[in-house]
């Protein structure tokens, strides 16, 4: 097939077709093949689900639906939007060390009377993507359901449901 052959199609929330692997012979537990979009469907807001993992980091699929909790890590985390349209604001933590593990063990949430000042509020929607910097609070805010991948290290609130993800 010539290249210009081919449609590139962009799935979304509520319009997705999964995608599968043909696994030869191997385990296809091995492979990120996760469709965000499912695994977001049966997914809690804001549960953080890992879809790729590797040497520690991972990358984790977020219904974003409502308001989240305050989350904050010891690194800098990358948030992707791949549907819909989320605001993170973002505050400065007056005392990062006593809630953020510098040892980097993944995201955690943070009390709301440990934020500081407002540092900003970002606007990101289908194809976005916004730095989350360490030593700063997050939350997101999505008045309809959207999906976001999110680029970190895994931690104690990655929640792993490859069972669930590798064989539905």
């Amino acid at each position: 097939m010539a290249q210009d052959q081919f449609q590139t199609v962009f799935g979304a929330l509520d319009d997705y077709v999964k995608g599968d692997l043909q696994i030869i012979a191997d385990n296809p537990k091995y492979y990120a093949f996760s469709n965000v979009f499912d695994v977001a469907s049966r997914s809690r807001p804001y549960e953080k689900v890992v879809v790729a993992l590797n040497l520690g980091y991972v990358l984790e699929v977020l219904r974003a639906e409502g308001v989240s909790p305050w989350f904050a890590c010891a690194h800098d985390e990358f948030a992707l939007v791949l549907d819909g349209v989320v605001n993170i604001e973002l505050v400065k933590l007056e005392h990062a060390d006593a809630f953020v593990p510098p040892e980097g063990k993944g995201t955690v949430t943070v009390p709301h009377d440990a934020l500081g000042r407002k540092m900003g509020r970002i606007k990101a929607s289908k194809g976005h993507q916004a730095l989350l910097p360490q030593g700063a609070a997050y939350r997101f805010i999505a008045d309809q359901a959207g999906v976001i991948l999110l680029q970190t290290t895994q931690g104690a609130l990655s929640v792993q449901k490859w069972a669930e993800i590798c064989y539905k």
